[in-house]
């Protein structure tokens, strides 16, 4: 299995990454702190601002940085929903082939 793909499915086609809660954050950046794979960004342009700059670095399943959050302001999405949606791509992919 190759970085750039998870379960024979292109990572770029499978919605897993971080959505952050603006009205929870407290911008501790405990986050990015945690994060090895440059997924977030914090933008200085006025105040400071974190934001999600590259999704599909982030590891399909892992959810460490939500924890790393005290305030729980990052959330992922559902990972039962996500299985589904990763088999169906790849069956879709297994048909074309």
């Amino acid at each position: 299995m190759s970085a750039e793909t998870f379960m024979g499915v292109p990572r770029e086609k499978i919605d897993w990454s971080p959505r952050i809660d603006y009205s929870k954050c407290n911008d501790c950046m405990e986050c990015v702190k945690f994060c090895p794979h440059n997924v977030y960004e914090v933008k200085e342009e006025g105040e400071q601002r974190l934001v999600v700059k590259n999704p599909s670095n982030c590891v399909v399943f892992c959810r460490a940085c939500g924890k790393a959050c005290g305030v729980d302001a990052i959330s992922f999405p559902d990972k039962s929903g996500t299985t589904a949606n990763i088999k169906k791509i790849r069956k879709g992919m297994e048909a074309n082939e």
